[in-house]
């Protein structure tokens, strides 16, 4: 288990991190969001033994990462897939990993075929994709055979079919009982991936929570609703919080249920063709949640198409 406690991080007058506490519990996958400035790689760099503390402690196993004897066998990690002398093979890349961590030489052998690269094994790291740089990174993570395991953005730069594996892979260590710690601004990949989340703005702890209680309490439930008399519809729906038209003339309403949006129909004398409650996304919920901790915020100008960035406070 990863275990955070009070964890803290100042650069010089900017509080990066700001006493946050949480747990990445075994046989779950855990999402960690939080807008762009929000201290999210500075506490998985703390938790990873890269950066030190202000205050505060991060464990993987009871114990700090810097004090674990074999490192790779009690977490993998994928921060940066830059992370690799460009000169070196894929294979004499994890055999030097192996070597230090006191693995043998057929666990190389064993995650390059995990994440399939036996054929490129032998070619030099600095010819790689991005997407075959983040596979050789997951190779790494997965090189101990770790009871956690933590990725920061690890579908960057994978096709369709690498982000189907990806999020299979996790799900899969999962169900076998390790703790994944997953960071991603990929909030539908996140959403079909992650079992519990944990958000953070501005360094603070905002959500901990299973992802259906996320959804569920940070977002508005909608009912799509389709009606040859949709004008009088929207008349009898003045007490909705709020009523929108789509570009088919369908009508979105937030604020009623779908049963009493049909009660008011039926009283009205209004035909329905189809009255559907929609499931709130994860990104809306995430969105309307961390309104108000985003440090940099694009804002469309009106009328025109350009967008400018506003700085709203440091960012680390």
């Amino acid at each position: 288990m990863i275990e955070v406690r009070g964890l803290t991080k100042r650069y010089g007058d900017v509080l990066a991190v700001d006493d946050l506490t949480f747990a990445v519990r075994p046989g779950e996958v855990t999402g960690f969001l939080g807008p762009n400035g929000s201290g999210k790689s500075t506490t998985l760099r703390m938790v990873l033994g890269l950066d030190a503390p202000t205050a505060g402690t991060a464990t993987v196993g009871g114990r700090p990462y810097a004090a674990q004897p074999a490192p790779l066998t009690v977490v993998g990690a994928l921060l940066d897939p830059g992370a690799v002398l460009p000169s070196r093979s894929a294979f004499h890349h994890l055999l030097a990993l192996a070597a230090g961590n006191g693995l043998p030489r057929r666990r190389v052998d064993e995650v390059l075929a995990d994440v399939g690269m036996e054929k490129a094994a032998r070619r030099k790291a600095g010819t790689f994709s991005l997407g075959m740089r983040q596979r050789l990174g997951i190779a790494a993570a997965l090189l101990g055979d770790p009871p956690a395991v933590v990725f920061d953005e690890p579908l960057n730069g994978l096709d369709p079919e690498g982000i189907v594996w990806i999020r299979q892979l996790m799900r899969s260590m999962a169900a076998e009982g390790r703790a994944v710690l997953m960071s991603s601004h990929l909030m539908s990949e996140m959403e079909l991936t992650a079992d519990h989340l944990i958000v953070i703005g501005r360094g603070k702890l905002i959500a901990d929570m299973s992802m259906k209680a996320f959804i569920d309490m940070n977002s508005e439930r909608e009912v799509l609703v389709r009606s040859p008399q949709a004008e009088t519809l929207r008349g009898l729906l003045a007490t909705a919080v709020d009523v929108r038209t789509e570009k088919d003339g369908a009508l979105v309403v937030t604020g009623l249920e779908a049963a009493e949006i049909g009660a008011l129909a039926a009283a009205g004398g209004v035909e329905l063709h189809e009255l559907s409650p929609r499931q709130a996304s994860l990104e809306q919920a995430f969105m309307d949640l961390t309104r108000d901790a985003v440090e940099y915020q694009a804002e469309t100008k009106p009328g025109t198409p350009t967008e400018t960035m506003t700085e709203t406070g440091a960012s680390r």
